[in-house]
């Protein structure tokens, strides 16, 4: 199953601290609006995503249809087939797919140890 680009969403408190430190670390800004308290940051092919006062806990993130430079892939498997492929695995689901939509779409999934999943589509 091809879950698209990977990245880690961390809840940060603040984020202007926490790009200084990701920076120290060797990543380096790649998108996102400090203004909108979002920022996102690439390290090679590591991406992380720095959200202030946006969610509660650490999201780990795919996105069908993107490569790990957000670029569009000119094949993917659509988020609404991933969803049925995922619960044909009996894997439960937070929130859904609109199955009748097309396009972006979003689902959210948690695992074992409780850590939020987001399969992301935007295109």
């Amino acid at each position: 199953m091809e879950l698209g680009a990977f990245s880690v969403s961390l809840a940060v408190k603040d984020l202007e601290t926490s790009r200084k430190f990701y920076e120290k670390l060797g990543s380096k800004p790649f998108g996102g609006d400090p203004q909108q308290n979002w920022l996102i940051l690439k390290n090679g092919h590591q991406v992380l995503g720095l959200f202030q006062g946006m969610f509660e806990g650490n999201i780990l993130t795919f996105n069908p249809g993107w490569d790990q430079d957000a670029k569009e892939l000119d094949s993917f498997t659509d988020i609404r087939k991933l969803q049925r492929e995922l619960k044909n695995q009996g894997l439960a689901l937070s929130s859904e797919a609109d199955e009748s939509s097309t396009g972006p779409a979003s689902l959210t999934l948690t695992d074992p140890d409780g850590n939020q999943i987001l399969l992301d589509q935007h295109r």
